[in-house]
């Protein structure tokens, strides 16, 4: 994959990752925390987070195409990676309350729930755009055979 395209789908992951990133913490603070209130700065929150779970994701990067086992091994190390920076970022925050075991143990079920749904999407991106490009081999073949 050339750096371009690696970008791009960086951006979408990004916007994806915030997303469902604003949903996890929402969700997760309605079950720990329902009646905390915070100023439009913590809304930026999630930003911050997939911005800083980008980082990992650069594990991934390859100029020539992985093998199913590079591939694999580089999936497992980024979501180890993803959880390693959400877990410090919990560990070091005045307002997550990771002295109790089900907030941490909800915290790591979430990124990966996120990571498995964004995987699925991404998925589900590449195919269409797969069966698009077969489509339009398939009329170029028909029309130059």
């Amino acid at each position: 994959m050339d750096f371009k395209r690696f970008l791009v789908n960086k951006l979408i992951l990004f916007f994806m990752l915030s997303t469902l990133i604003t949903a996890a913490v929402s969700l997760i603070g309605l079950l720990f925390d329902g009646d905390t209130r915070f100023g439009y700065k913590e809304m930026l929150t999630p930003i911050e987070y997939a911005a800083l779970c980008l980082l990992p994701t650069l594990v991934t990067f390859s100029k020539r195409e992985l093998s199913p086992k590079a591939l694999l091994a580089r999936k497992a190390l980024m979501l180890v990676l993803i959880e390693g920076v959400i877990l410090f970022i919990a560990f070091t925050s005045d307002v997550i309350d990771t002295g109790r075991v089900e907030v941490v143990l909800t915290i790591v079920g979430s990124v990966l729930v996120i990571f498995v749904l964004v995987h699925l999407f991404m998925w589900f991106k590449d195919a269409a755009e797969a069966k698009k490009l077969n489509r339009e081999l398939e009329a170029f073949q028909k029309h130059h055979a």
